[in-house]
């Protein structure tokens, strides 16, 4: 009976998956000390075989809502923070450790690890397309509108008056 068990332990810690763990460090963190933080990352991965595939760097960027973390008693407000993330291939195991050990981690406000795709699954933006308008096509459009009327210049005097007052 052991010998199934530790055969099924074997066999599921041989399956490789790609995972992405997306995170976001608190803003009062130091850029300098930012390096630190995804070096331990990095070697929880490593340590457990991880295999990299894909990293973006931490970035500062305002959150969509505020986030809470509790720090000594205290109930401390993020509205920034440093969004990083990593896509990495490893044995099964890992996810499960990884996503304990950012939770773990008190720099980290918020993290989350999950199974994804080797190719690059980033969105892509669109930008929506643009008519282009030459000056000279412009200028000739609009004249083309307009009607050549006399005006005397009594009625030019009067609606000068009219807007100055």
């Amino acid at each position: 009976m052991a010998t199934k068990k530790a055969k099924v332990a074997a066999e599921t810690e041989a399956v490789l998956r790609v995972y992405e763990a997306g995170y976001h460090i608190a803003s009062s963190v130091k850029e300098d000390e930012l390096e630190s933080i995804v070096g331990g990352i990095r070697s929880i991965i490593e340590k457990a075989g991880g295999i990299f595939i894909a990293e973006g760097a931490p970035v500062l960027t305002k959150l969509a809502y505020t986030m809470y973390q509790s720090e000594k008693g205290k109930r401390i407000a993020h509205d920034r923070g440093y969004f990083g993330w990593i896509k990495f291939e490893s044995p099964t195991t890992l996810a499960k450790d990884l996503s304990d050990a950012l939770q773990k981690n008190k720099e980290i406000i918020r993290s989350m690890v999950f199974v994804t795709l080797r190719e690059d699954t980033r969105a892509k933006f669109r930008v929506a397309p643009v008519r282009e308008v030459k000056r000279g096509e412009a200028k000739a459009v609009a004249r083309s509108e307009e009607e050549a009327v006399p005006v005397s210049e009594e009625k030019l005097d009067k609606a000068l008056e009219t807007l100055t007052e």
